[in-house]
């Protein structure tokens, strides 16, 4: 079954729903599985000041979802590459090997996020 964190993350989402003003907005999809995941992000002095989400698919991605945002919130974009789909998968503790793609969707989103940014 799912870790405790996982559902905590799943039943208790941080930092859900849409942002405005927000610097960028991405959506990425898993077109196996049907996942989407919509990030919005604003930066302040070259650090995530605030990030919000929303997630359409399984409660692993939105679980995922909402442990991206407390990775990123506060992370100046040089380090952005420190977040990974390892430290995604840590801090909803463990990902059976078929919800493994949900921390693929979060880390692709944030890389989206993080180019369009750079741009």
């Amino acid at each position: 079954m799912h870790h405790p964190r996982l559902i905590e993350h799943f039943r208790n989402p941080r930092n859900a729903g849409e942002l405005e003003p927000a610097d960028t907005v991405v959506e990425v999809s898993n077109p196996v599985c049907g996942d989407i995941l919509k990030l919005w992000v604003r930066v302040e002095a070259g650090r995530v000041a605030a990030m919000r989400f929303k997630c359409r698919g399984c409660v692993a991605a939105m679980a995922c979802g909402s442990a991206l945002t407390e990775l990123a919130t506060g992370c100046a974009l040089s380090d952005a590459a420190r977040i990974t789909t390892a430290a995604v998968e840590e801090a909803v503790g463990e990902l059976e090997t078929a919800s493994k793609h949900a921390a693929v969707l979060a880390v692709d989103a944030w890389r989206a996020a993080v180019s369009k940014l750079a741009d």
